[in-house]
C-alpha cells in the first residue's frame, strides 16, 4: 500500500535521510522545513527526477498560525507521522536569540508542544481510517539517559517525547495506531556539529569519536532504516516502545561525558565545552 508519510524538518539530517528511504519504498512523502526554501526545493526535485512522489511544506514548529497553515495545505490524509524537527543546544539561538530562559521555553514548544499538535491532528484520521503510524524522533539524552553539562531544557524535551509515545500507546492500545520513539545518539548531523563538532580541533573530534561506541558518529541512514522498519507490519509487537537506537551510548553514557570507568582513556576536552 503506498502511504502519505509527513515527516518533520526532512530537509536535512535524519529526517533527509528518512524522507529518502520513504520514498524507496514508494510511499508519497510530505516533509516540512522551517528555512532554506532553496534547499527544500532541490531534495524535492531530486526525487522527482528518480519517480518520486515527494513535497515540501513550510512550518515553524511550535508556532500555531503555523500549524493550522500546514493542515491547510496537506493535499491528504496522514498515514505515517514522523515527528523528527526539534532545535538543540546551539541551533535554539537561531530560533530565539537572546536570554537563556526563553531559550529553555522554545525546546518545550518547539521539540514538545509542536509534536503534540501535529499528533492531534493527523490521529483521529488515523483511527477512523483504520491505519496510522507515529514514530517521535527523540534523543538518547533526555530518552534513555542523563548526560550532564548539556542543556537540561534540551533533555526534557525530549523526555517528553519518550513520555507522550507511552502515554499515547496506553490510550491506543486496542485501536489500529501503533506508536513509537527512536532516540538516537550521536549522529553526524548539522544539529550535532553546532552543538559539539565545531567547537572541537581535529584531534579533539578524532578523539570524541573514538570514544563513543563503535569509535565512530551513527549516520542518518541507519536510524532512518530504523525508522522506517517500525512502520513496517513486523513492528506491531513494539507497539509503545522507547527506542535505544545509540550502539549502546545511551547504557553507557560516561563514554561521552568522561564520568564512566572508561574516563581514564578519554582524551580532549570535558563535556561542558562541548554542549
Amino acid at each position: 500500500m503506498k502511504r502519505n508519510v509527513l515527516i518533520t524538518g526532512g530537509s536535512s539530517g535524519i529526517g533527509r535521510a528518512c524522507v529518502a528511504r520513504f520514498v524507496a519504498a514508494g510511499d508519497q512523502v510530505w516533509f516540512t522545513y522551517r528555512s532554506g526554501r532553496e534547499r527544500a526545493d532541490r531534495i524535492v526535485a531530486e526525487h522527482a527526477a528518480a519517480g518520486g512522489q515527494v513535497a515540501a511544506f513550510e512550518l515553524d514548529q511550535g508556532d500555531w498560525a503555523s500549524h493550522r497553515r500546514l493542515a491547510e495545505r496537506l493535499p491528504g490524509p496522514v498515514n505515517v507521522l514522523v515527528n523528527n524537527a526539534a532545535v538543540g543546544s546551539r541551533t535554539v539561538e537561531r530560533y530565539v536569540p537572546g536570554p537563556a530562559a526563553r531559550q529553555a521555553s522554545a525546546f518545550l514548544q518547539i521539540n514538545s508542544v509542536g509534536p503534540l499538535w501535529l499528533t492531534q491532528d493527523v490521529l483521529p484520521g488515523m483511527i477512523e481510517r483504520g491505519y496510522g503510524k507515529i514514530v517521535n524522533i527523540a534523543s538518547v539524552g533526555g530518552g534513555i539517559a542523563a548526560f550532564p553539562g548539556f542543556h537540561v531544557a534540551d533533555g526534557m524535551s525530549k523526555a517528553a517525547l519518550a513520555y507522550l509515545t507511552r502515554h499515547l500507546a496506553a490510550e491506543l492500545a486496542h485501536e489500529p495506531v501503533e506508536v513509537f520513539a527512536v532516540c538516537p545518539g550521536a549522529v553526524q548531523t548539522t544539529m550535532l556539529e553546532a552543538s559539539t563538532l565545531a567547537g572541537l580541533s581535529q584531534p579533539q573530534r578524532s578523539a570524541l569519536e573514538a570514544r563513543l561506541p563503535g569509535g565512530r558518529l551513527l549516520r542518518p541512514e541507519e536510524v532512518a532504516a530504523v525508522v522506517w522498519w517500525l512502520t513496517s507490519p513486523d513492528a506491531v509487537i513494539l507497539h509503545g516502545a522507547v527506542i535505544d537506537a545509540s550502539r549502546g551510548l545511551g547504557v553507557h553514557p560516561g563514554l561521552l561525558t568522561g564520568t564512566g570507568p572508561d574516563a581514564g582513556r578519554s582524551v580532549g576536552p570535558p563535556v561542558e565545552s562541548l554542549a
